[in-house]
């Protein structure tokens, strides 16, 4: 292994995965129903893609370091394969796999792995399933349940549009480095109706709103939102941001926008 490109992928915040056994593991998470192509983010040199092309899939890894790139094209020659120099983030996804729609898994550098899940959701017409690794902490926290302390942000934009599940943990020892924690791997199903029925930027600023203020009630959380006093008598408005399951914090969402046209007529 380069030194070079390890020092890359460490700045990256990511790390080798070298045990066969997990990397076959991950890539089984991929169900393959109702898609038949997959995205493979941050692939490094191959541990994971050397499973997934051996299913009968197209899948395109984008990789950014330079010399994984030409490692991959150079030991992973696949009619099935196609290496991007990319970084997902900055990409433009239209057109992927000409329009067809494809699941995305990989290794995630820790330190974008939630920015790499918000840009799922803003592609999700595309996207029916997603499954990866993260830091434990996070792959939990994107899974969790209302009535949790680590119940948040992301659990609930997440699963407004995908059913979550978190899959296996997975110890520091299988990874070169190795990371200071656990990791885990999650897969996300599209649900069958992923239509909002309220605003989604709405949405997003309620429940970013009532988070950045979680020992609040409802209703402290809020106040930005010039609740008129009719709706302040809510019952919804007693409880806390993590109380909240997502069904409620979307019917909360369309009870504000409600309360909004009927004071502005």
């Amino acid at each position: 292994m380069h030194s070079k490109q390890v020092k890359a992928k460490k700045y990256l915040g990511q790390h080798f995965l070298k045990d066969e056994e997990v990397a076959k593991k991950i890539a089984d998470t991929v169900t393959l129903e109702g898609y038949k192509n997959v995205l493979e983010i941050g692939p490094g040199m191959g541990m994971l893609t050397k499973y997934l092309i051996e299913k009968d899939i197209d899948v395109i890894a984008m990789e950014l370091d330079s010399e994984s790139v030409k490692y991959l094209g150079e030991n992973y020659k696949n009619k099935n394969l196609k290496v991007i120099p990319a970084d997902f983030l900055k990409l433009d996804l239209t057109g992927f796999f000409n329009g067809e729609q494809y699941a995305i898994t990989g290794n995630f550098p820790y330190n974008i792995s939630t920015q790499i899940v918000f840009k799922t959701l803003e592609w999700r017409d595309q996207i029916p399933e997603f499954t990866g690794m993260f830091q434990k902490e996070v792959a939990k926290r994107i899974c969790e349940k209302e009535g949790s302390k680590t119940y948040g942000i992301m659990s609930v934009l997440v699963q407004a549009f995908y059913d979550a599940e978190y899959l296996f943990t997975v110890p520091p020892t299988v990874f070169n480095p190795p990371p200071k924690v656990e990791s885990g791997v999650l897969r996300l199903r599209r649900k069958a109706d992923y239509s909002l029925p309220c605003d989604e930027k709405m949405l997003f600023k309620v429940v970013k709103t009532a988070f950045q203020q979680r020992r609040k009630t409802m209703r402290n959380s809020l106040k930005v939102f010039n609740l008129s006093d009719k709706l302040k008598e809510d019952t919804i408005f007693d409880q806390r941001p993590e109380q909240l399951s997502v069904s409620e914090f979307i019917a909360l969402t369309l009870k504000l926008e409600n309360d909004a046209i009927s004071t502005n007529s």
